[in-house]
């Protein structure tokens, strides 16, 4: 391990029961006037979007939206998001909703002003140096699940449509300049939702915790936010009215992204081409490969897991904790096979090659090859 590490941590938070209200405020905060609200087409005629719609336009900001997002967003929807910005004359965005709402309404703020294709600034190197941060219009963030994090991040995954990659698109004012975590906003979310994104959120803790980069501060939070989701998850899926179960998880999902700048793993690495091929829920996905990366990856983390165990009130070491794990996940109702989610052997050697390229692999504690790989999604499926 190299002491030697670049560090960032997130931006402005308000936090707290009906705090949406304050929507129209932040945005003003942020430099906004003219807010193009982005989310997708499931939360376009839900309630809680109309309260957003309502507060913005109750303060002379407007009420445009635009919600031409799918699950897995890609350079269409983004291409699309960019022209209604530009023909409304919008000054900045309120990215509304999940992991793909979130993202998509961050890159829009961000392509918006941008001459070059978004694949010019991938999270390779130093490529986000190629944009023209100037022209980078604000953001602000308003999750409506709790999972992704995205709301705290500096990056939003887009998927080729032609190749079915998913690219993690960054820059540091991609950053939302203010969020409003409201944990009302999540009551409504159907149970499955609330199991695969409080998934999410753990598989982010778990492999930042798990990473063999070096971060002491995110490998802290990312130890309390699993503890958040141990505790917590359970009461916001058996009853969804658990304010104070919804708040919590709302936080683990922030902490998680904030500690995955340490790193992702096999998780991620699995579940991204899953998704990109065969369009499943994110957080559902990893947890059904949790537990076979587990097993990999035990003769790097066993001691740090059997640590983490302890912290967590979970006895018998790396052996309890997986354990649980498999326990959570049933108590979720996730399938423990991919095959349940409609994948396929077909495609193996396909993800198996994207899963090697895909970001998160360097974050694993074990290196991945073609061959482990290929195990590992034989036995997922």
């Amino acid at each position: 391990m190299t002491l030697v590490a670049n560090w960032s941590y997130p931006t402005s938070i308000r936090f707290g029961a009906g705090r949406i209200k304050e929507l129209a405020e932040a945005c003003r905060a942020a430099g906004i006037e003219r807010p193009l609200l982005v989310t997708d087409r499931g939360l376009a005629g839900m309630e809680i979007t109309a309260t957003a719609l309502d507060v913005l336009e109750a303060a002379g900001l407007g009420r445009a939206m635009f919600s031409d997002v799918d699950p897995n967003p890609n350079e269409n929807n983004l291409k699309a998001g960019i022209r209604t910005f530009k023909d409304g004359g919008h000054d900045g965005v309120v990215a509304f909703g999940g992991g793909s709402g979130l993202d998509l309404g961050k890159l829009v703020a961000f392509m918006a002003g941008q001459s070059r294709p978004v694949w010019d600034f991938e999270d390779i190197g130093d490529w986000w140096t190629r944009a023209d941060a100037a022209r980078i219009a604000p953001n602000v963030a308003v999750p409506t699940t709790a999972g992704t994090g995205s709301e705290v991040g500096r990056a939003g995954v887009l998927t080729n449509s032609a190749t079915h990659v998913k690219k993690i698109i960054f820059h540091p004012k991609i950053l939302p300049s203010v969020v409003i975590c409201d944990p009302e906003l999540t009551v409504g979310m159907p149970r499955a939702i609330t199991a695969g994104t409080g998934m999410d959120a753990f598989a982010h803790c778990l492999e930042a915790y798990s990473s063999p980069f070096y971060h002491p501060m995110s490998q802290g939070i990312a130890l309390e936010g699993m503890r958040l989701v141990k505790a917590y998850l359970p009461r916001a899926y058996a009853d969804g009215a658990d304010i104070e179960a919804r708040a919590q998880m709302m936080s683990a999902a922030a902490m998680g992204a904030v500690a995955f700048q340490k790193g992702l793993g096999a998780i991620h690495a699995l579940s991204h081409p899953v998704g990109a091929l065969y369009n499943t829920h994110h957080g559902t996905t990893n947890a059904v490969v949790m537990p076979p990366v587990l097993r990999l990856n035990r003769p790097a983390i066993e001691d740090r897991i059997a640590a983490a165990a302890a912290y967590l009130g979970i006895s018998g070491g790396f052996d309890g904790f997986y354990d649980f794990v498999i326990g959570l996940r049933a108590e979720l109702g996730i399938p423990d096979k991919l095959s349940a989610l409609g994948v396929g052997t077909d495609r193996i050697d396909e993800m198996v090659a994207m899963a090697l390229e895909d970001p998160s692999a360097g974050g694993n504690p074990v290196k991945m090859t073609a061959e482990n790989t290929k195990a590992l999604f034989e036995a997922c499926i």
